[in-house]
């Protein structure tokens, strides 16, 4: 391997996928020697018998032969057991929803995986198929913003136009990759023992339902509790008592909330300056990458007129309200165009609902209380409509 300098070569994470095919291709055209390696993270079989791993690997391998690339196998099975997966599992039982994917970022990729870069292959250097604008250049110096300009539409049409058909109109994997088309809760289940609880209306505190587990849902998510006028959907989950606090309607404003709570932001770079001299920072915020961008405020949870340390808690305040913020997901954060740093959502902060915002809980309960009289009164109908029939008989 003497002669080759570290930046020449790239070891690149190959998924089986046209995002990494593409990437592939594209260092390539560059004149890097790129090394493609499918890492498997997971080997268990679904229901059906199959692991689709292997399909992945197979896609992957026939893209590195089509490009005349190596390809090479790695097995990181029990790295992604002890650092992913069972984060995973310990946040479901304390009732948050992970991102195990961020976790696989840090934990594999930027771990064990650029060890065995450097360590197989004399490489400081991996690559991937995820898509960002970097500020470097193809040797990895002097900033460029305008560099790195493609979308999924650009990258299909790249790998078309290279003949590399079997993966350039393969579908998107979404979700959590190991669990692929299987039902979640039937999946988490084998996992995390079921720990039955109540589903209760949070406007009319009555129980309305069971679940088996607060690990099988997620706030926003709706539920199958019925039958009623409108369908329930999560808006707490309170893991000491096992219970679900559920509403009526997508858009009730418990689901929606102005303020975000998080753990101390991860900067990609630094912490900006402001954070320190004014102990708030203006940017903007997403927890769903499909999401647009919110302008937001940062401050430390424990805000010091003398000294504002970046590395405390956050407060998000948003400038307007969002559904369904999630505890367990991950907040990120934005100057322009500029990605600076993300942090783990602890909690969200009093809904519109718990505010009485526009007094929408003061109208939502008298509206209950409506609805439920007319039900008693419709009741009371019937019984005398069926009393005087009897009495006609």
């Amino acid at each position: 391997m003497g002669g080759i300098t570290r930046f020449s070569r790239v070891v690149l994470g190959m998924s089986g996928g046209v995002d990494s095919a593409v990437s592939a291709l594209l260092l390539k055209r560059k004149g890097y020697e790129v090394i493609g390696v499918f890492m498997r993270n997971w080997d268990e079989k679904d229901e059906k018998g199959q692991c689709t791993g292997d399909v992945d690997a197979e896609d992957a391998e026939w893209v590195c032969r089509r490009l005349d690339i190596p390809f090479r196998e790695v097995n990181f099975v029990k790295e992604y057991w002890n650092d992913v997966f069972m984060y995973m599992i310990e946040e479901y039982k304390a009732g948050f929803t992970p991102n195990p994917d961020i976790m696989c970022n840090k934990k594999i990729k930027f771990s064990p995986f650029l060890q065995y870069a450097k360590d197989n292959f004399n490489s400081e250097v991996i690559a991937t198929g995820h898509y960002a604008r970097t500020s470097y250049d193809d040797d990895l110096k002097n900033y460029d913003p305008k560099k790195g300009d493609y979308n999924k539409d650009v990258v299909r049409k790249i790998a078309e136009s290279a003949n590399l058909d079997r993966v350039a109109k393969k579908r998107d994997s979404t979700g959590i990759c190991f669990i692929g088309s299987r039902n979640f809760q039937e999946f988490i289940s084998q996992y995390i023992e079921d720990k039955p609880g109540n589903f209760i209306d949070l406007d009319s505190r009555e129980v309305v339902g069971t679940h088996r587990g607060i690990h099988q849902w997620t706030v926003g998510q709706r539920c199958n509790i019925g039958p009623f006028p409108q369908p329930y959907f999560v808006a707490e989950k309170h893991p000491e008592a096992n219970n679900i606090y559920v509403v009526a309607g997508t858009n009730h404003p418990a689901l929606f909330t102005s303020i975000v709570f998080t753990e101390p932001i991860y900067w990609i770079h630094s912490p900006p300056s402001h954070l320190f001299t004014m102990g708030q920072l203006e940017c903007h915020f997403r927890f769903q990458n499909t999401s647009p961008l919110v302008s937001c405020v940062l401050t430390p949870h424990t805000r010091n007129p003398w000294h504002h340390s970046p590395t405390q808690n956050m407060v998000v305040s948003l400038a307007h309200p969002l559904r369904a913020v999630t505890p367990g997901q991950y907040a990120v954060f934005y100057l322009g165009d500029e990605c600076i740093g993300s942090a783990r959502i602890l909690r969200p902060g009093p809904s519109l609902y718990a505010l009485n915002i526009n007094d929408c809980r003061t109208f939502i309960l008298k509206e209950r209380e409506r609805q439920s009289s007319h039900s008693y009164i419709d009741k009371n109908r019937g019984r005398n409509v069926k009393k005087q029939e009897s009495t006609e008989d």
